[in-house]
């Protein structure tokens, strides 16, 4: 009976949510810098985890930002998503803006087939077509919508590939695809938008580097990798 059970579940997880978990199976951790207006203000590192075909991908993320030595804005926070081979069962997260607490708690409903989200902005049912709106994964340029991994609000994206382009990171130079990941709601507020431009090395599936505008130039840049 038990493993009727596990072939059910294999089944089953096989055929929905994918996240192209196997591409990652060779790192341990991907360390991002986050940079405003060219200056280094904090961090955006995760570090994976894999007991048999479960995977756990922690996210760990930091950022202050200044103005005459004054902090005015201050983001830092944890999440944690657990894959059972490429499928996502599980994601939580806490994060602390400003003194404000924002939060996600997505589990994956096995009989509606949908994922059951209680978060700061959202609570309710999702697609598994969503992807969680992390930096790690190359899936977030395949999908048509994302949730958001500190509030669980989702929002419909689209994905325009620009080019092949080479860049420079660290000194290391990078043959890569270049996406702008836009929303495909136009109606949203300009500060609820997503706008970004995303640099994909395809010989390692990481993203190298993600840049946008809002009060400021921002920069999410590899790092390390391990």
């Amino acid at each position: 009976m038990k493993k009727f059970v596990v072939i059910l579940l294999t089944m089953f997880f096989s055929s929905i949510s994918m996240a192209h978990i196997g591409h990652y199976n060779n790192f341990d951790k991907i360390e991002m810098e986050i940079l405003r207006n060219d200056e280094v203000i904090g961090y955006n590192n995760y570090y994976f985890k894999r007991d048999g075909e479960t995977t756990i991908v922690k996210n760990q993320y930091k950022f202050d930002v200044k103005l005459l030595s004054a902090t005015i804005f201050k983001v830092e926070g944890y999440g944690e998503e657990i894959y059972f081979k490429d499928t996502l069962i599980s994601f939580q997260s806490k994060t602390l803006q400003n003194k404000k607490e924002k939060f996600v708690n997505l589990k994956l409903d096995k009989n509606s087939k949908k994922f059951d989200i209680k978060g700061s902005s959202y609570s309710g049912e999702a697609s598994l077509k969503n992807v969680i709106g992390n930096w790690w994964s190359h899936k977030i340029l395949q999908a048509e919508s994302q949730i958001s991994p500190i509030s669980g609000s989702i929002k419909g994206q689209i994905v325009t590939f620009i080019g092949k382009e080479n860049i420079s990171i660290n000194g290391k130079k990078y043959e890569t695809d270049h996406f702008k990941l836009t929303s495909k709601d136009m109606f949203l507020p300009e500060d609820k938008k997503l706008n970004f431009d995303i640099w994909l090395d395809k010989k390692t599936s990481i993203i190298l580097k993600v840049t946008y505008k809002r009060m400021g130039n921002w920069e999410y840049r590899l790092k390390n990798f391990d």
